[in-house]
């Protein structure tokens, strides 16, 4: 393909060349001149409302706005003309001269919305009284900003004629919207509209009362507002403002770095004041361009709550191992010791069980909220110190199944195209996830690629908030995915849209997959899946004849027992269609957390080594052993479920669990079936726990190890898209706590192993260069310093002049063949039904606010003041025939457990079921939920149980 040909103009009497669809704007900043801006920023579409960058063009009669202005050939133009200087000035001492006197800043909630404490500066940063005692930097943002480059001061005659003060509204728990500094620039709408596509902010009014609103002109708080933020980063005047970051826009340090919330790894940057961070703003990142979630913008505090843990901790004599009652004081429970005496303890304790019992008495959970170095020294430390490969981590519960049937059918347990790739499609099938809420930053480039015309399918027996945004929605009834997914490939077969000639060269096993689907036709399945053959048989069409088209699914797919076979059908609609190998197709299963598709790279599964290379695979085995110098066990280890068991086995079980070691993980509130995890765990003889706060699984711990949390260490991490991404520390951690990958090195040493990782931050990049070489398979080209140099990286990256590979299997497969083996899969129904008894399916999820256990985002002061109790969702009709109404509350049991808890009204869960978020210690889904495992992945069946409901 020939490169575009270059458009040369003349700026200022130099020669720029621009390329092709670039605005003068956008070819001036890349050659390094930067002309006046407000309306208009990067990542937006041009709007040319606010006349600050206009510029003047030689034959033309009137300024030019340069940011929606294309140039052309010879085209001659001066942005700093005495003419276009002086409007760009004017432009800006007028907006300048209607901005509020004073600025606000809130220093505490006040009880009285009259007494809210205010300190008072003008628009050049002073105080009210002249005086620069407590100066503040950029008070109206870009605006003061473009004001002091441009040397505008305000005339009187214009200051006096301000608009009248409007009343702040501080109605959302995050956010301050302040009208009286607004220009009318159209960012935020276009932000909210165009980039989010939330949809919630529009400009009402007329002239110089044009302003944006919330929905219907609501308060910010009641409106229908997700508190994504990306309003308040594209507001150029502080009108709309996050509340820590009112007033002083000056910082101590600005710190760039990855999000620690979900998979998507956004990159960010903290802003830290007085070694706290106070806010945090989106970085142009390759997975998020700027873009964040509530979670990213406004999560970030709860690294400083009350609840860290700054000191060892050691269980007194004879407490016995049991969940805390509400308000149970720590020091009841335990003591402070010095890290000598804990670690010690802790080594020690895990020690003799090991020589009493065997290494089968050993297991570890390691943790995906990690970096890469802590998850590979994790599992080298079971592996080689226990001596037994019992060390899994939290893919196992969200998407065990998922990894299990790509490598099977695949070769590669990770995504065949990032997320922005559907960009490139033209059909988008979303299945058992609910990205709106689990993955928000994703979810925009979906809903972005429907404002284009692309086609999203949303197939989940909820319908979520993506469904505002599907061309069709397919809810079926839950449990029944492989019989919907059948009839899906039974109608690509029957109607002559398989491709072809992709069976025919990259694809095994289609001839018996044909066979066994002749029993599945839609009209055979629609009874059991509750959806209409003729609209089966639509999608089926559309998905197979499209462009291009791709397939993402969450944990509604993986979480059953039948979570494997879910998966194998959707590679098998990807391959018979040949919609696999190219830009906008593919497989994604979206990733939970911010690092579990590195922490399953990195080995923290029970049959895996580094870089998913078996543990009875006897050439793998010798490799690891000449590598770290150590025999290993060529058995597979347990999983976490599994683990669990095993804590429980009578005695004589030869591989019985005495003693746990558990990093950054909850299992007394991820695992299902919790009554029984937390018995397991307070039956060990030995638990060490290592985290940040004191959870429900520390509270069971013998010994605690404060550790740091991402802000306070450097590491790598993986995002879904396959990217290894650079963290870098913002503070320190609190009082006595320490870095993990410290914490790990010692726990190391008091075994017996002799390790040795010299360098800053505790060995840190020779811990990742250890790693690479472990994983050379897979990221032989990402070296640290290439790391720090671009931050961002895709694997597979085999040498230092790949770039990396975005998009995988465009030629062959990394099976044994080189082709995709297809495996069918037959209809199994989930373990535990309902019944007369327990007559409702429970299905279980997060929600936008919240994330896994809760133990890090409800000590967050604006997501818990957004979400602060747990609820459960059910529809109207479900609920008038309960006899329940919205905002009472209700008993959910199951043969399991019971909770209580208030109802909400949702009309997108259907009929039959309830929705239960598990983030609530106080309402935790997993007392409910069943721990029968799929064959497979060893994953539990977190989707789908029998409860009943009843008025509480």
């Amino acid at each position: 393909m020939n490169a575009p040909d270059l458009i040369a103009f003349e700026l200022d009497g130099e020669t720029l060349r621009a390329w092709p669809g670039e605005s003068l704007w956008q070819a001036a900043l890349r050659h390094g001149v930067e002309i006046p801006h407000l309306c208009h920023t990067e990542g937006l579409r041009p709007d040319g409302n606010c006349r600050s960058c206009v510029v003047e063009i030689d034959g033309e009669r009137t300024l030019a706005p340069s940011c929606c202005r294309a140039p052309t050939p010879g085209m001659q133009v001066r942005a700093q003309s005495p003419r276009a200087r002086a409007a760009q000035r004017m432009v800006v001492e007028l907006l300048l001269a209607d901005m509020p006197d004073a600025g606000c800043q809130w220093l505490d909630e006040p009880e009285d919305e009259d007494a809210t404490e205010t300190i008072a500066y003008n628009a050049y940063g002073t105080s009210a009284g002249g005086q620069n005692d407590h100066k503040f930097i950029g008070q109206h943002g870009e605006l003061s900003q473009w004001a002091e480059r441009l040397q505008v001061q305000v005339r009187p005659a214009l200051a006096a004629l301000r608009r009248a003060p409007l009343a702040p509204d501080l109605s959302h728990p995050a956010m301050a919207v302040q009208l009286d500094a607004c220009i009318q620039c159209g960012r935020c709408v276009r932000a909210c509209r165009e980039s989010q596509v939330n949809g919630v902010i529009g400009m009402a009014l007329r002239g110089a009362d044009a302003r944006p609103v919330f929905d219907l002109d609501d308060p910010m708080g009641l409106s229908t507002c997700v508190g994504c933020g990306e309003c308040v980063q594209a507001c150029p005047t502080g009108a709309l403002s996050a509340k820590p970051l009112v007033g002083s826009q000056a910082m101590d340090r600005s710190v760039d770095s990855v999000c620690p919330f979900c998979g998507v790894g956004c990159l960010v940057t903290w802003q830290v004041r007085g070694e706290k961070i106070v806010g945090v703003q989106g970085r142009d990142g390759p997975a998020n361009e700027g873009r964040l979630c509530v979670k990213g913008r406004f999560g970030f505090d709860y690294i400083h709550h009350p609840d860290r843990l700054t000191a060892p901790l050691v269980r007194k004599p004879g407490v016995p191992k049991r969940m805390p009652e509400p308000g149970a004081d720590w020091r009841d429970t335990f003591r402070e010791a010095s890290w000598d005496e804990a670690l010690a303890l802790a080594a020690g304790g895990l020690l003799q069980l090991r020589s009493a019992h065997g290494p089968k008495a050993l297991a570890g959970f390691g943790s995906a909220k990690g970096s890469n170095e802590e998850a590979y020294l994790f599992q080298k430390l079971v592996r080689i110190g226990f001596g037994s490969n019992n060390v899994d981590h939290c893919t196992r519960l969200c998407h065990a199944s998922s990894v299990a049937a790509l490598l099977e059918g695949v070769g590669s347990g990770a995504v065949s195209n990032p997320v922005r790739d559907v960009e490139f499609s033209d059909l988008i099938f979303v299945i058992g996830s609910n990205p709106t809420s689990n993955h928000p930053v994703a979810a925009t480039w979906m809903k972005n690629a429907a404002q284009r015309g692309a086609k999203i399918v949303l197939a989940d027996p909820r319908i979520t908030d993506l469904g505002a945004h599907a061309w069709r929605t397919l809810q079926f009834r839950a449990d029944s995915d492989v019989a919907l997914l059948n009839a899906l490939l039974h109608a690509v077969i029957d109607e002559g849209l398989v491709n072809e000639a992709f069976v025919r060269e990259r694809v095994e096993g289609f001839d018996e997959l044909r066979a066994h689907l002749a029993a599945f036709s839609p009209e055979a399945m629609a009874p059991i899946c509750g959806i209409a053959a003729p609209l089966l048989r639509e999608v089926a069409r559309a998905f197979a004849s499209a462009k291009n088209a791709m397939i993402l699914w969450g944990m509604g797919v993986s979480q059953h027992v039948h979570g494997t076979d879910n998966v194998r059908c959707l590679i098998a609609l990807a391959a018979i269609t040949g919609q696999i190998g190219r830009p906008g197709t593919g497989l994604h299963p979206l990733r939970g957390q911010n690092n579990v598709q590195g922490a399953s790279d990195a080995g923290l599964i029970p049959m895996m080594l580094p870089n998913y290379q078996r543990v009875d695979d006897p050439g793998a085995l010798a490799w690891f052993e000449n590598f770290w110098g150590q025999p290993l066990d060529g058995e597979p280890g347990y999983t976490v479920v599994e683990i669990l068991h095993k804590a429980l086995a009578p005695d004589a079980d030869p591989h019985k669990i005495r003693g746990m070691y558990i990093m950054g993980e909850n299992p007394a509130m991820s695992d299902p079936d919790l009554n029984h995890a937390r018995h397991a765990l307070g039956s060990l003889s030995h638990l060490v726990v290592q985290d940040i706060f004191l959870t429900e699984t520390a509270w069971l711990a013998d010994v605690v190890l404060p550790a740091s949390s991402w802000m306070e260490k450097t590491g790598t991490a993986s995002n879904t898209d396959r990217m290894v991404q650079l963290g870098r520390p913002a503070v320190a951690p609190p009082g006595d706590a320490r870095a993990d990958l410290w914490i790990l090195q010692q726990m190391a040493a008091g075994m017996g192993l002799d390790w040795h990782y010299p360098g800053d931050e505790s060995g840190v990049a020779a811990v990742y260069e250890e790693m690479r070489l472990a994983m050379h398979g897979a990221i032989a080209g990402i070296t640290w310093d290439r790391l720090l140099c671009e931050g961002s990286v895709t694997y597979p990256c085999l040498s230092l002049e790949d770039p990396g590979q975005p998009i995988v299997f465009r030629e062959r497969f990394p099976t044994a063949s080189g082709r995709v083996r297809l495996v069918p899969a037959g209809l199994v129904p989930g373990d535990e039904q309902p019944d007369a008894d327990y007559p409702l399916v429970l299905i279980t999820g997060r929600q936008l606010e919240h994330w896994h256990t809760g133990s890090m985002t409800r000590r967050s002061e604006v997501l818990d003041a957004i979400e602060p109790v747990a609820t459960a969702s059910m529809n109207a009709a479900e609920m008038a025939r309960l006899g329940l109404v919205a905002g009472g509350r209700a008993r959910i049991a199951s043969r399991r457990g019971s909770v209580e808890l208030m109802l909400r009204r949702d009309d997108g869960t259907p009929d039959g079921t309830v929705f239960l978020p598990f983030a609530y210690r106080e309402a935790a889904a997993n007392l409910l939920t069943n721990s029968a495992l799929d064959p497979f992945g060893k994953i539990p069946e977190f989707k789908y149980c029998a409860v009943r409901v009843a008025k509480a």
